[in-house]
C-alpha cells in the first residue's frame, strides 16, 4: 500500500479550499487577480527580490501561498481540529491571546514546519477558541454552552478518515481525496442559523464573533489570504478593483526590507441568513485578506518591534492609511532598515549558505563565519516569518466584525487552559526560527570541512 505524504494531503486541500472560497466569495477570484499582477510588475522591477526569493525557494510558492482562518466553540471542537490538519502536516505553532484587543479568544496557527514542506505549501489556519469565560451574562454562557453541545462540525467520513490515517500512517491517494472532501465540509459557509433570531441579536450585542461561532453548523473559513510583494500597491488599488478596503494596513511600516507580517482586507460582506422559525436577516463575517511576510525576528528584535508599536499606536488613532504609515515609519526609524544591520545587531533571523566561490573553495577556508561572509564565500539570507501578530489579528477581526471592542476581555492570556482544550503543548514560533538558522550554520562548517 503506498501512503501520500502530509504535504500532498495539504496541497490538494489548499487547493479545493481555495476553489471552493472563489465559488463562495466571487470578490476572493478578484483579489487573487489583483495579487498576482502585483507581484509580477514587483518581480519585474526588482531584479534583486527576485533573485533573493528565487535563490530561497520562495517564488516556487508564493502563488500557491495562503492562509485562512477558523474559529471553534469548544475544547473537543479545537482537539478534532488538531487530529485534522495533522493528517496534512499542520501543527500548532505559538499562543496569541486576542483578549488583549478586546476580542474574546485565544489561537494558534496550524502549520508546516519544515523547510521542505514550506517550500512546497506553506498553507496555515489561524485557529481561534471561543472563550465562553469571558462572556459576562450568565445566562449568554449558558446558553452558547448548549448550543454548541449540540453540533458536530465534521462529517462521519471525515473522523473515520483522520482514524485511519493514525493507526495506518497516512492515506493513499484514493483515501486523500476523499478526506479533502469531507474536511472541506467543516470549512463550508452554511445560510441557515441554528438558532432564532433573538438568540442571535443577544449573541451578536454581546459581541459579533461570538454569533458567528455560535449560531451555525459549523466554523465557516472566514478568509483565506494570498500573499503579496507589495501591499500598499495592493491597498492603493482595491478600490479600483469594486473593493472597500479597511482603513489601515496592520502591523509595521513599509520597509525596504520588510519584517514580521503586514496585513489588509476587504471589508466583510453582509449575506442574507435564514434563521430558526424561518425568520430572515443577515449576517457579516467572510472578508477577503492580503498579506506580506518579512523576516522572522529575534526576541531581542521583536521586543523593539512590540515597543515601537505601541509608541506608533497611541499616535495614530484615527489617522487614515498614509498619515498612519507616515507616522508608523517615523517612529519605526529606531528599528535598522537593512539587512545586514539587522543581522549584526541580532534583530533578526537568518538563513546561511555556501555562495558559489564558497563551494569552489571548501576545504581551505576558515571557520569564522562572519570571515567568511566578508569574503563573499558565505550569504546569509533572511528567514521568513511563518506565523502571525496577535494585535494585528484583532484589529482585522475587528474591522471585519464591526469595530466592536470589549475592555472587559483585555488582558486575559491563559495559555494552560487554551493548551489543555487542544490536547498538546503549541509549538513556540522563535525556537523554530533559531532551531533554522543553526541548523544553516553547522551545515556551512561541515560543507566547508568536507
Amino acid at each position: 500500500m503506498t501512503l501520500l505524504s502530509t504535504n500532498d494531503v495539504r496541497d490538494r486541500f489548499s487547493k479545493a479550499m481555495s476553489a471552493m472560497y472563489q465559488a463562495e466569495v466571487p470578490q476572493y477570484g478578484t483579489l487573487l487577480e489583483l495579487v498576482e499582477s502585483v507581484n509580477q510588475e514587483t518581480l519585474s522591477q526588482q531584479p534583486e527580490l527576485h533573485r533573493r526569493l528565487e535563490a530561497q525557494g520562495e517564488l516556487a510558492r508564493l502563488t500557491v501561498e495562503r492562509h485562512g482562518a477558523i474559529r471553534v466553540g469548544t475544547a473537543d471542537e479545537l482537539s478534532m481540529l488538531r487530529r485534522l490538519f495533522a493528517v496534512m502536516g499542520m501543527y500548532p505553532v505559538g499562543y496569541y491571546d486576542l483578549s488583549e484587543a478586546g476580542v474574546p479568544v485565544h489561537s494558534t496557527a496550524f502549520r508546516p514546519i519544515d523547510d521542505d514542506a514550506l517550500a512546497m505549501n506553506p498553507f496555515r489556519v489561524f485557529t481561534s477558541l471561543l472563550r465562553l469565560e469571558l462572556i459576562e451574562s450568565e445566562a449568554l454562557r449558558q446558553r452558547s454552552e448548549e448550543i454548541l453541545a449540540k453540533r458536530d462540525i465534521f462529517t462521519p467520513g471525515a473522523r473515520e478518515l483522520i482514524e485511519r490515517h493514525e493507526t495506518q500512517g497516512g492515506l493513499t491517494s484514493e483515501e486523500a481525496d476523499q478526506f479533502v472532501t469531507e474536511a472541506l465540509e467543516t470549512f463550508r459557509w452554511h445560510q441557515d442559523a441554528t438558532v432564532d433570531l433573538d438568540t442571535y441579536q443577544a449573541l451578536h450585542d454581546e459581541h459579533r464573533l461570538i454569533a458567528d461561532v455560535v449560531c451555525f453548523r459549523g466554523p465557516h473559513i472566514n478568509h483565506l489570504t494570498p500573499r503579496t510583494l507589495d501591499i500598499d500597491e495592493v491597498q492603493r488599488r482595491m478600490p479600483e478593483m469594486g473593493m472597500n478596503p479597511k482603513a489601515v494596513i496592520e502591523g509595521p511600516p513599509r520597509r525596504d526590507c520588510p519584517i514580521l507580517l503586514r496585513q489588509t482586507s476587504f471589508k466583510a460582506l453582509e449575506e442574507p441568513i435564514r434563521f430558526a422559525g424561518d425568520a430572515q436577516g443577515t449576517h457579516t463575517a467572510r472578508f477577503g485578506e492580503i498579506e506580506q511576510r518579512g523576516m522572522a525576528l529575534t526576541p531581542k528584535g521583536r521586543a523593539l518591534y512590540d515597543q515601537l508599536l505601541n509608541e506608533g499606536r497611541k499616535q495614530t488613532a484615527g489617522l487614515d492609511n498614509d498619515e498612519y504609515q507616515r507616522v508608523m515609519q517615523d517612529v519605526f526609524a529606531k528599528l535598522p532598515d537593512n539587512d545586514e544591520a539587522m543581522r549584526r545587531e541580532g534583530l533578526a533571523y537568518f538563513h546561511y549558505h555556501l555562495t558559489a566561490a564558497g563551494q569552489a573553495v571548501k576545504e581551505s577556508a576558515g571557520q569564522d563565519m562572519e570571515v567568511l561572509i566578508e569574503q563573499g564565500l558565505v550569504e546569509a539570507q533572511p528567514i521568513t516569518y511563518e506565523d502571525f501578530l496577535p494585535v494585528s489579528a484583532a484589529g482585522i477581526f475587528q474591522s471585519n466584525l464591526g469595530g466592536g471592542k470589549n475592555e472587559a476581555y483585555a488582558g486575559n492570556a491563559n495559555r494552560g487552559a487554551f493548551e489543555a482544550a487542544l490536547g498538546v503543548q503549541v509549538t513556540d514560533e522563535l525556537s523554530l526560527y533559531a532551531e533554522r538558522e543553526d541548523a544553516s550554520k553547522a551545515k556551512v562548517l561541515a560543507d566547508l570541512q568536507g
